[in-house]
């Protein structure tokens, strides 16, 4: 059964599958929010200058959520290996609740789309569907791009 994730303040937040929530930035007071919410693991596609002084590694810490930082600063970062990095940590979460964020939950989609390209072999058509389901936006031109290349 879906958490009731209507009182947490995140920008785009998208409940996907079962156990996968994605969405933009998460301030201390949300991420008090997800903890208490019972949501066990936190993937933060920020990179650290967009955090804005907040020690979100810190605080998940003390919070006890398994958190893990896989900065996504540009479309350089848009690649195979972080791809493959994010197909491992959702595979290690298993059934627990993750949340999965960004700043605004765009480059969480685009990364969600060249996983589901590059690894999860749907067609390029197919990865673009999904990665707009977890929130590609601004970023899909070059996701297109990036899938045309191979």
């Amino acid at each position: 059964m879906p958490m009731d994730t209507s009182s947490l303040s995140i920008p785009n937040l998208l409940h996907i599958a079962p156990n996968e929530y994605v969405g933009g930035f998460v301030s201390p007071e949300s991420l008090s929010e997800v903890a208490a919410l019972g949501f066990t693991h936190i993937i933060d596609m920020l990179p650290e200058h967009e955090h804005g002084g907040f020690d979100e590694a810190a605080m998940a810490a003390e919070l006890g959520l398994y958190y893990v930082h896989l900065p996504i600063v540009g479309g350089h970062d848009l690649n195979r290996s972080n791809a493959e990095a994010l197909d491992a940590l959702l595979a290690s979460v298993g059934e627990t609740p993750v949340l999965v964020h960004c700043m605004s939950g765009n480059r969480v989609g685009a990364l969600f789309a060249l996983r589901a390209a590059w690894l999860k072999g749907m067609s390029h058509d197919e990865a673009l569907l999904e990665g707009r389901r977890y929130g590609l936006t601004k970023l899909e031109p070059l996701v297109v791009q990036l899938l045309q290349q191979g």
